[in-house]
C-alpha cells in the first residue's frame, strides 16, 4: 500500500522492488522521504491493498479488490492487494466497530512501511439479529464456511420474522505517517430477501435486496452495485478528500 508520486528521486518500480528485497531498511527510509514529499508534489496514483489475513475467504478479497478497482482505477488510481508483500506480518483483528478495525488494518501497513495506506472494513448488520453478524460478517459461522451455507443460515433464521430490515456498512480508513487515521463511513439500507437471487457480487449479495431498484445486490450490474453501494458511497468520499489533498 502506498502512494507514487512524479519520480521526484528517480526511483523506478524496478528500483525499489530490487531495494526492497536487498535492503528493506533502505527502502522504508525512501519511502518515508517520499510521504514527506507528498505535500510538495501532486499525487499521481495511489496503491491500495487488504492485509493478507483480511476476513473472508480469498474469492472475496479479490472480489472487493475487483469492486475497488472498478470504482478508484478510472479516476487514475492503482488498486493492489498485499497479496503482493509477502514479508507483510499477519494483521489481527481486535476492534469493535468496523471504524476502529479499518484504522487497524491500514495503521499496521502505515507502522511497518511508513507509507500512506488504506483500509476498508465493512460488514452486515441485521436488525433482527441484534444487528448480527456485523463485524463479525466474514468470520460468522467459521472463516472458512461458505456464504451459500452463511446465507441459507439467515434466511432460516429470519423465517418467522417480520423485521427483515438491515443494512452493509462500509467503514475506509486512510493512516498516514506522523498523523492522525482519517475514516470515511457509509451505509446502504435494504432487507433480507426470502430467497437468494442472483449470480453477481459476493458474500451475502444474494439474498440483499434493495428496494429502490427491485433487485437483490447479487442481481445489479457493477455498475447499479456501486453507485448505491455501501462501498461505493464510502470511496467517493474518500475520492472527494484526497482530491481536496492536492490543492
Amino acid at each position: 500500500v502506498g502512494v507514487a508520486v512524479s519520480d521526484p528521486l528517480g526511483i523506478t518500480a524496478q528500483g525499489v522492488e530490487i531495494v526492497r528485497r536487498k535492503s528493506p531498511n533502505k527502502l522504508r527510509q525512501a519511502l518515508a522521504r517520499i510521504e514527506e514529499l507528498i505535500r510538495e508534489y501532486e499525487v499521481e496514483e495511489l496503491v491500495l491493498g487488504y492485509p493478507k489475513n483480511m476476513n473472508g475467504t480469498e474469492g472475496e478479497r479479490c472480489e472487493k479488490t475487483k469492486e475497488f478497482k472498478e470504482m478508484l482505477e478510472p479516476e487514475g488510481y492503482t488498486v493492489k492487494s498485499l497479496s503482493d508483500f509477502p514479508d507483510m506480518p499477519e494483521v489481527e483483528e481486535t476492534g469493535t466497530t468496523f471504524h476502529d478495525n479499518a484504522i487497524i488494518k491500514a495503521q499496521a501497513v502505515t507502522d511497518r512501511y511508513g507509507i500512506t495506506a488504506i483500509s476498508d472494513d465493512s460488514g452486515l448488520e441485521i436488525d433482527a439479529l441484534d444487528k448480527k453478524p456485523g463485524v463479525m460478517s466474514a468470520r460468522w459461522l467459521g472463516h472458512d464456511t461458505s456464504y451459500d451455507v452463511k446465507n441459507q443460515k439467515v434466511l432460516d433464521l429470519l423465517k418467522d420474522k417480520k423485521d427483515r430490515t438491515c443494512r452493509y456498512v462500509c467503514a475506509i480508513a486512510i493512516t498516514r505517517v506522523n498523523e492522525e487515521p482519517v475514516v470515511f463511513e457509509d451505509t446502504v439500507e435494504c432487507e433480507v430477501a426470502l430467497e437468494a437471487k442472483g449470480s453477481n457480487g459476493f458474500g451475502y449479495d444474494p439474498i440483499i435486496y434493495y428496494a429502490p431498484s427491485g433487485k437483490t445486490m447479487a442481481e445489479m450490474s457493477k455498475e447499479e452495485k456501486n453507485s448505491i453501494s455501501h462501498r461505493g458511497k464510502a470511496v467517493r468520499k474518500l475520492e472527494a478528500w484526497l482530491d481536496a489533498q492536492k490543492h
